[in-house]
């Protein structure tokens, strides 16, 4: 088994995060893992990605030519990598800030308006936790309580039980969301 993952989008949509929670819980769940981040020259606002492949078997790179999911959290994203997704690859797209689908039919495609579950759950910042919530129960690759889990050990530095709280429930609604 070998999945490889691009998250993208907007500097400050939490897009790194989620593959470091993602790498995380793959390395829990004992499987081989790369992270690899991929920021634009901006602070914020400006792109950026990152790579995250989590196999049984050793990985050769950590570099992913054709992911077999993508998460795009912004139209420049979808723009740049849909091309790329493996054929009966996966596509998430937040189709809160993208106004259209993919164009191709060989993918499985969720349009889920991650921004929009976030707000609701009160927390616009959320969404990132909300796309690798529906991700993870599309695809299947990891339990979701390892990605719980993981999601707790990169925040504990912050010591705010509301944001460990809040991010658990964007992951939950992300999970029901599909």
């Amino acid at each position: 088994m070998e999945q490889s993952f691009v998250l993208a989008g907007f500097g400050g949509q939490g897009v790194i995060l989620a593959g470091k929670i993602l790498a995380q819980a793959g390395a829990d769940h004992g499987l081989q893992v790369t992270w690899l981040p991929s920021y634009g020259p901006e602070m914020r606002g400006g792109t950026a990605n990152c790579t995250v492949v989590l196999s049984d078997e050793p990985i050769g790179s950590p570099v992913v030519d054709n992911p077999t999911v993508l998460v795009a959290m912004n139209l420049p994203s979808l723009d740049r990598f849909e091309k790329t997704v493996a054929k009966g690859g996966t596509i998430l797209i937040n189709s809160s800030l993208i106004a259209r689908t993919a164009e191709r039919n060989d993918l499985q495609v969720l349009n889920v308006p991650v921004n929009d579950i976030a707000v609701s759950l009160g927390n616009s910042h959320a969404a990132n936790m909300v796309a690798l919530g529906t991700v993870i129960k599309a695809t299947g690759t990891i339990p979701l309580e390892l990605i719980k889990s993981a999601m707790v050990k990169m925040l504990s530095h912050k010591d705010n039980a509301e944001l460990v709280a809040v991010n658990q429930q964007a992951l939950d609604a992300g999970y029901n969301a599909v």
